[in-house]
């Protein structure tokens, strides 16, 4: 079938058709296994010189001669328009992480849905990153090894409460919810340690902390379990 899941016991490049860093994404298509492309982003890929492993999407902007230039079985359409490019990925790629560039920056409304998302694929462990910050839906249970005064955002996408350690701001006991209140601009002050009660809370920290939440996420007790 042409919508068939990637499986890969390796994290996966996905590159969507927002903002890169050509540099940046230069270096992640060289080191990643598995490259998949929502619709646009496959031109990003392919000017990489690299051919993606797969290309999902409604190819609503992927042009014609790019498409061409894919070899037989990377392109996959989903025609449904029920659902985001970036959601027809998640749900066809089957990785212990996803690595996200191109979903950031840009427009504001790409940037809102992609972040909806992650909220919605909590079975699915995704970081997006983009020049200034990396996001991902935050794990039940996280600690981070990150330098005092770091910059650490918590963003409810729907009511959910948790509990911290390492923060400026303890958030013990506060009702977080979109329309009330969140956790943006904390500030570290020690190592930190994240509990979450359900898979609402999105977790921003700048770019520069990748690895101390890679080194984070491979320590922590599993992700969220899959919705029905």
């Amino acid at each position: 079938m042409k919508s068939k899941i990637v499986h890969s016991d390796a994290p996966v490049l996905l590159v969507g058709g927002g903002e890169v860093d050509n540099a940046v994404l230069a270096r992640a298509v060289q080191a990643a296994e598995v490259v998949v492309a929502a619709d646009s982003g496959a031109e990003a890929v392919l000017a990489q010189g690299r051919m993606p492993d797969a290309v999902y999407g409604d190819m609503d902007s992927l042009a014609p001669e790019v498409q061409a230039r894919l070899d037989p079985g990377v392109l996959r359409p989903i025609a449904e328009q029920d659902s985001t490019d970036f959601d027809k990925c998640l749900r066809h790629i089957s990785a212990p992480l996803v690595f996200g560039y191109g979903f950031l920056g840009k427009r504001l409304d790409h940037q809102l849905a992609a972040m909806t998302v992650l909220t919605g694929r909590a079975d699915v462990r995704c970081i997006l990153i983009g020049a200034e910050d990396v996001v991902l839906l935050c794990p039940p249970d996280l600690s981070m090894e990150l330098a005092p005064g770091t910059r650490l955002s918590l963003f409810p996408m729907a009511p959910v409460t948790g509990r911290s350690e390492g923060l400026r701001w303890p958030i013990d006991g506060l009702n977080f919810a979109p329309s009330g209140p969140v956790g943006t601009s904390n500030e570290v002050t020690g190592p930190v340690r994240l509990s979450m009660d359900g898979p609402a809370m999105l977790l921003i920290l700048p770019a520069e902390c990748l690895n101390a939440l890679l080194s984070g996420l491979a320590a922590a007790p599993g992700g969220w379990p899959a919705r029905a």
